[in-house]
């Protein structure tokens, strides 16, 4: 028999639960997943293939990914990337005042999850009713009905976002809610509430990079990455 590879095992801190995690770097299986997922040009099987490279690479059983928010997934992603083929990776930009293109190098190292100052997920909207949100979970990286939403897309990442709805006393989980049902509840929203549901979302946290340069014409330019397609742009450097 062939002998059996050992592969390091290394921590990642996942932000949201302030705690380390064990995992083993991306092999050639999964760079399979990847590039399965990059040949079909489908966005929703990319995410889904992401998603499902963390999941083979976590080595904690206990560890539910799907628990996990969007930013954690994204940051634990980028961290294996960087473990796994090289903690540098080249971007390329068209700057929109001088139509020149500029390259960069970025460490992911360097990539941090950045907090907003303050997050209300709390949201009242009578004396005796309220929502308690939630951030969108790594859930939807592999929810192909809601990767695949047409129309109505915010909306649906709305729905999601929403965990419990109480009244007085009774909290009712939006797991157990039809969805047409909730549906209607968050459309008769009054416009004032709805904006705080909104104003939750714009700052759920997010992993972040800025790239700060002078353009030819000598102007002071800065460039602000905070989603896992402005590190790669999908040209695949995860891979290559």
């Amino acid at each position: 028999m062939l002998p059996k590879i050992e592969h390091p095992i290394f921590k990642i801190k996942i932000p949201s639960l302030k705690k380390d995690h064990s995992f083993r770097p991306f092999l050639v299986k999964e760079e399979k997943v990847l590039l399965m997922a990059k040949e079909s040009k489908n966005n929703a099987d990319i995410f889904a293939a992401i998603k499902q490279v963390v999941i083979n690479c976590s080595l904690d059983k206990n560890l539910n990914i799907d628990k996990l928010a969007i930013f954690d997934l994204e940051y634990i992603f980028l961290k294996l990337r960087a473990f796994s083929v090289d903690n540098v990776v080249n971007v390329s930009y068209r700057d929109n005042e001088d139509d020149k293109v500029y390259n960069f190098e970025i460490d992911l190292n360097d990539i941090k999850v950045i907090y907003p100052a303050k997050t209300i997920d709390k949201i009242e909207i009578n004396e005796t009713t309220g929502l308690l949100m939630k951030y969108p979970s790594a859930s939807l990286y592999s929810d192909q009905e809601f990767l695949n939403t047409e129309r109505d897309h915010y909306f649906k990442l709305i729905l999601k976002c929403v965990d419990k709805i109480y009244f007085g006393d009774e909290i009712y989980e939006v797991k157990d809610v039809p969805i047409d049902e909730l549906e209607n509840f968050i459309e008769n929203l009054g416009v004032g509430i709805f904006k705080q549901v909104n104003d939750f979302l714009v700052n759920t946290p997010k992993i972040q990079h800025t790239i700060e340069y002078t353009n030819e014409k000598g102007n002071k330019r800065e460039i602000y990455l905070n989603s896992l397609n402005d590190f790669f742009t999908w040209r695949w450097a995860i891979i290559h």
